[in-house]
C-alpha cells in the first residue's frame, strides 16, 4: 500500500484544506469533541491527515487554550513516530483518546480557519511532487516529530507554537495535495524560526 493510498484512507477521504475543516466539524456532534471521535471519523490510516488537522487548529485561537499546545505537541509526535517507523494503522493511548475541548470552542476555531483554508486549496496543486515521495517524504514527517517537541516548555508563548504548526501544516498539507512548492515553504519556516532562535540565544 502506497503512502498516498494509506493518507488518504478512513472515513473522511480528505483531499485538501476545506473536506479536513468540514470532517472536523462533524466530529464536534455534541457539548466536547474528543481526540477519539476526531480519529473515529478520519480513519486510523489518516497519518497526514490528523498531523494537518493538528496543526492547522492550533494557527486558530485554539493554541490559545491552556495545555493544548502540549497535549497537541504529544499527539502529533506519537502520530508522526508511527508514520516514520512505517506503521499502517495508527495507535494512541486512551489516557490521550479522551481528550477533549468544548466544541464551541471548537467549531469557532473552524470557522475562523475557512477563509484561509479556501484560499490556500485555490492555489495548490500538484508540483515539485519530488519532496512528496520517498525517500524525501520522511523528511517532512521527521519534522514533524521534532518541532513539536519544543512546545511544552514555551506553551507560555502562543506565537511560538503557532508559528511552528505553521511549518507542520504547510509540509503536510503539501504531502497530502503532492504540492511540493507547500513542502518547500514549510521547510524555509522552520528554518527560519530556527535562525531566529539561535539569534536570539545568542544575544542573551
Amino acid at each position: 500500500m502506497t503512502d498516498a493510498t494509506q493518507d488518504a484512507g478512513g472515513h473522511a477521504g480528505v483531499q485538501n484544506l476545506t473536506g479536513l475543516l468540514d470532517t472536523l466539524e462533524r466530529a464536534a456532534k455534541s457539548d466536547s469533541v474528543s481526540i477519539r471521535q476526531i480519529l473515529e471519523e478520519m480513519g486510523d490510516r489518516s497519518f497526514t491527515p490528523l498531523i494537518l488537522a493538528i496543526s492547522v487548529l492550533l494557527i486558530s485561537p485554539i493554541s490559545g487554550i491552556p495545555t493544548v499546545p502540549t497535549i497537541s505537541a504529544v499527539i502529533m509526535v506519537l502520530i508522526a513516530a508511527q508514520k516514520v517507523l512505517g506503521r499502517d494503522h495508527l495507535w494512541l493511548p486512551d489516557v490521550i483518546a479522551r481528550r477533549e475541548v468544548a466544541s464551541k470552542k471548537f467549531r469557532n476555531g473552524i470557522d475562523w480557519l475557512r477563509k484561509p483554508c479556501g484560499w490556500v486549496d485555490r492555489h495548490s496543486h500538484e508540483r515539485l511532487s519530488v519532496l512528496t515521495h520517498r525517500p524525501l517524504r520522511l523528511v517532512g514527517f521527521a519534522l514533524c516529530v521534532l518541532i513539536p517537541l519544543c512546545w511544552p516548555p514555551l506553551e507560555l508563548l502562543p506565537m511560538v507554537t503557532s508559528v511552528g504548526a505553521l511549518a507542520i501544516a504547510l509540509i503536510a498539507f503539501g504531502m497530502l495535495t503532492h504540492d511540493g512548492l507547500y513542502v518547500l515553504l514549510g521547510y524555509i519556516v522552520t528554518g527560519a524560526a530556527v535562525g531566529l532562535a539561535v539569534f536570539l540565544i545568542l544575544r542573551l
